[in-house]
């Protein structure tokens, strides 16, 4: 992208973007592009509000998930205005109130809703000062600003909050207000204390499952008992009687109750699981091995991901081959999913942890018939996780069944085995990897095919309706076709192209559509299994070549800030070239850059190993992030650290159990457990 002037930006995510600020050439009636999500939503009264009684609010389509995405833009507002944190109010993800920037998700936030923030908040804060200039009698770049408060030369002063009537938000932004440079910030920077953070430790009304609505009634999902069963019959009128029931709804194979208190509606839930009966097919592929094998079997065409010939490279002297796999694996957020949904008259508003409301808004409106405008989205935090999860199933459901309440609001909430059978998966994958040495030790031939069901089912990304009880329902709703997510990011192929200085490279996806268990978007998509697979044959390589890892690595980058952030870890960790394990002590070193677009990290981990039982433990991982200008270096500390323990829960752990009929998985274990557990790491793991 060409740019007469680039200017950068601390992703919030640990990332760095670059947006032009030259205007886009085109047609004359064209408006010039705005940086971040300013392009889309242009208003500048879409971005805050200063407000008469010393406060001010500002408004992001982004939501909070847990990764202190209100503490980071509240920081760059707090700069780019002159304002002390205390007085900012951060609206997350309202229909009615924010900026539709889509989904949160892929580390976009500060990019995105950071980057429109910025440059609303220097345009908002030159607009004010042009006010008090006039007002004060001085010129405008005379004028100091303390907290809101607008200090002229001769000590005249005059507030934001009493020019706030005077400056109209009510246009579109222009972008030529240029903001503050580094050395200027008092916040970004600076690891600010979370402000999501005194509810949650101290047991304050934090979560959507803590909101609570007058007259509010209590529901619960009767799910199928597998993805292929149909339901025959249920005594529907027994659970009826049951004290405090106000509802069941039965729509097809969507069952559903709701009562006065949360217990009756549970042991309704469980007197209708026991009365329904229900047709099964075997429509789950084979477990374990042979898993990966039907994966590959499937009809799905090998698309060229890249094909990069070199007219230098020397045919390989030495070739390997390896095959590595990933399992179905869960978001197994620690709060199953929960929303709240009222009607009332025509009208529907739903308070959900939908990592994208508008988009959630959407397929509500398809799904029930109605339009767009008469849904009312509302952003309430859940327990929290990096994908899709259950969260948008679970409106739907609470909305289905608020139908049936006579305008009442229910709370609908899913028991924890709803959400490890039903919530979407990160997909099974298989990676073929083949690489070629030549005499010198060199890669000069890389080949990288791999085989994945979708990584982003999402509501919007297909003209369908991709809600769990849609497809259950008397007239089923067509989830459609969700297509991949396009390179250079990348859905089942991110992170599979490698960044390394290799000779001919050629990258290969099969992407299956018909996935037996519905899958979609869990932390990093395709990235985590490719980076696995990649760097663990970059190491089979470097052991062929009778090179050290990192030396190898080290010679086949030429990427300064790749090379800097290997090197960096390498020291920090006290890695010896050369050393080996001793069959029970031993270390690995890996490398990656987020979707290949964006923070640069390299890790270290030292592993030992049981002997007798073939256990794996992490003793201790050392890494090195380069992300650019840091907004909250305690968000991108919390960041990188809750991926070494994700992954390796992942890589040691996690894997969803099913027979060819059901999902065998309903809780955690910390170890591998029975049928029925779904194992991830505990504090003792490590």
């Amino acid at each position: 992208m060409s740019a007469s002037r680039r200017d950068f930006l601390k992703l919030s995510g640990g990332l760095v973007i670059g947006f032009a600020l030259a205007p886009k050439l085109g047609l004359a009636q064209e408006p010039p592009r705005l940086p971040g999500s300013l392009q889309t939503n242009r208003r500048l009264s879409a971005w805050l509000a200063i407000e008469p009684n010393g406060r001010v609010t500002i408004f992001t389509g982004k939501i909070e998930l847990g990764q202190g995405i209100g503490t980071a833009l509240s920081q760059i507002a707090g700069d780019e205005l002159d304002v002390e944190l205390a007085r900012i109010d951060v609206v997350h993800g309202d229909t009615e109130r924010t900026p539709n920037e889509g989904q949160t998700a892929g580390s976009l936030s500060v990019e995105q809703s950071g980057t429109a923030l910025r440059f609303a908040c220097a345009e908002a804060r030159a607009m004010l000062l042009s006010a008090a200039a006039a007002k004060l009698g001085a010129q405008a770049a005379d004028l100091e600003v303390s907290d809101g408060t607008v200090n002229a030369p001769g000590g005249s002063s005059v507030t934001y909050w009493d020019l706030a009537g005077g400056v109209d938000l009510e246009r579109d932004a222009s972008a030529k207000a240029t903001p503050k440079p580094a050395s200027a910030h008092r916040y970004v920077g600076k690891s600010i204390a979370r402000r999501d953070i005194p509810k949650k430790f101290t047991g304050g009304a934090a979560y959507v499952q803590d909101v609570r609505l007058p007259g509010m009634v209590f529901g619960r999902v009767v799910r199928p008992p597998s993805p292929g069963a149909q339901l025959v019959s249920v005594d529907e009128a027994r659970v009826r009687r049951m004290p405090g029931v106000v509802a069941v709804v039965r729509d097809g194979s969507f069952l559903a109750v709701a009562a006065a208190r949360e217990e009756q509606a549970v042991r309704a839930r469980e007197a209708l699981t026991q009365s329904a009966r229900w047709k099964e097919t075997a429509s789950l592929p084979p477990s374990g091995d042979a898993l990966y094998g039907n994966l590959m079997s499937a009809k799905a065409p090998a698309e060229t991901v890249i094909d990069k010939p070199s007219a230098t490279a020397a045919a390989p002297v030495k070739t390997l081959e390896a095959t590595y796999t990933r399992p179905y694996q869960c978001h197994a957020s620690i709060g199953p999913s929960c929303a709240l949904a009222q009607w009332q008259g025509d009208k529907l508003t739903v308070w959900t942890h939908s990592q994208g409301v508008f988009p959630l808004r959407g397929e509500l409106a398809k799904a029930f018939g109605v339009a767009a405008k008469q849904i009312r989205c509302i952003h309430a935090e859940g327990a929290g996780c990096y994908g899709h999860n259950g969260a948008d199933d679970v409106a739907f459901d609470a909305a289905l069944l608020a139908r049936a309440t006579g305008g009442k609001p229910v709370k609908l909430q899913w028991m924890r085995d709803d959400e490890f059978a039903w919530e979407p998966y990160g997909s099974a994958m298989v990676m073929k990897l083949r690489g070629g040495l030549d005499a010198e030790g060199r890669v000069v031939a890389w080949s990288h095919e791999l085989w994945s069901h979708p990584h982003s089912t999402r509501p919007g990304s297909s003209a369908g309706v991709n809600l769990l009880a849609g497809r259950y329902l008397a007239k089923p709703l067509d989830p459609g076709v969700a297509a991949d997510v396009p390179q250079p990011a990348g859905g089942a192929a991110r992170n599979a192209v490698p960044l390394y200085d290799f000779g001919n490279v050629k990258v290969t996806k099969h992407y299956v559509t018909e996935a037996p268990l519905r899958t979609s978007a869990l932390r990093t998509l395709g990235g985590y299994a490719n980076v696995f697979a990649l760097e663990s044959f970059v190491d089979e390589l470097a052991a062929a070549a009778g090179v050290d890892p990192v030396e190898f690595r080290l010679r086949h980058t030429s990427d300064a800030r790749a090379r800097a952030v290997i090197e960096a870890a390498a020291q920090k960790a006290g890695w010896r070239s050369g050393a080996k394990g001793d069959g029970t002590r031993g270390r690995g070193f890996a490398f990656a850059k987020y979707k290949n677009l964006a923070c640069y990290c390299a890790l270290v981990a030292h592993v030992e190993i049981d002997r007798a039982t073939g256990r794996v433990r992490v003793m201790r991982a050392v890494s090195a992030v380069d992300a650019g200008q840091i907004v909250n270096p305690d968000g991108i500390v919390n960041q990188i650290e809750g991926g070494i323990i994700q992954s390796t829960s992942w890589t040691l752990k996690e894997s969803v159990r099913f027979d060819r009929t059901r999902v065998t998985a309903s809780t955690t274990s910390t170890e591998t457990g029975p049928s029925s557990s779904y194992p991830v790491a505990r504090m003792r793991s490590a």
